[in-house]
């Protein structure tokens, strides 16, 4: 009985533990999916929406470039935003977009384009003025379910595209887009004198990708399982015909 007692703990720990190599190995294929994504070449935003469609279902941080002129009298701020632990905003100012990639294209629908994070709105640095080439992370609109306290002035709680709408003139698309600093000296990405902000919402893999892993490692788990249940069985069988007392286990 010890050999089949310590047959059955193998194949239980083996079952288990092969499971949870299946299942990391799911994990590691939905990250290795988000990291595509994050790290794909650029496409036009124009190629990817339009600033007259909802949010794409499949554009929530993908990478995009974006051509056309800074609208600096439309510069917003985002309150109460969290960077290595300190408090600050965000500097948000709208991208006239020009869809043949030039920089000229006046009453054209424009983006907003969240530059950067500074400790307050008065030290942060003047919004950028002219041409304007941006490359960066698109996101979809926060939620308008905070309700903005002095809506008359430049600051927003939170990033509702919606809230935006009253400070720009021209038609937004619906969505924005997180400045990825171009190079050190760049004036034309409006990230200078700001703190470099990451996508707040990568993309989540869908539950699919990999799959096939995944539904190894429940199989994994079933036998252990039903390993488990023979043991079970046959203890209580073994019991009943030695003793001659049917178990009530």
């Amino acid at each position: 009985m010890l050999g089949l007692h310590t047959l059955a703990i193998v194949a239980t720990a083996a079952a288990v533990l092969l499971g949870l190599w299946q299942y990391g190995v799911w994990q590691s294929g939905r990250e290795d999916k988000t990291a595509a994504i994050e790290h794909a070449r650029p496409q036009p935003l124009t190629a990817v929406m339009s600033p007259d469609e909802a949010f794409p279902q499949d554009g929530v941080g993908r990478p995009v470039h974006l051509s056309g002129r800074w609208l600096p009298g439309s510069t917003l701020y985002v309150s109460g935003r969290t960077l290595h632990g300190h408090r600050g905003v965000w500097a948000v100012t709208p991208v006239e977009v020009c869809r043949d990639g030039g920089h000229r294209c006046p009453g054209a629908p424009a983006v907003l384009v969240a530059r950067g994070w500074a400790p307050s709105v008065r030290r942060a640095p003047a919004p950028p003025r002219g041409a304007a080439e941006v490359v960066g992370w698109l996101q979809p609109g926060e939620g308008a379910d905070t309700v903005d306290p002095h809506p008359a002035d430049d600051v927003m709680p939170q990033m509702a595209v919606a809230d935006a709408v009253q400070h720009v003139r021209q038609d937004l698309y619906g969505g924005y887009v997180i400045a990825r600093p171009t190079a050190p000296t760049a004036a034309s990405d409006g990230t200078r004198g700001l703190s470099a902000l990451t996508p707040a919402a990568l993309p989540s893999p869908s539950s699919f990708t990999s799959v096939r892993n995944l539904l190894y490692a429940f199989e994994w788990w079933v036998f252990g399982g039903f390993a488990v249940y023979l043991w079970w069985r046959w203890c209580r069988d073994e019991v009943t015909r030695v003793t001659g007392v049917p178990s009530n286990a």
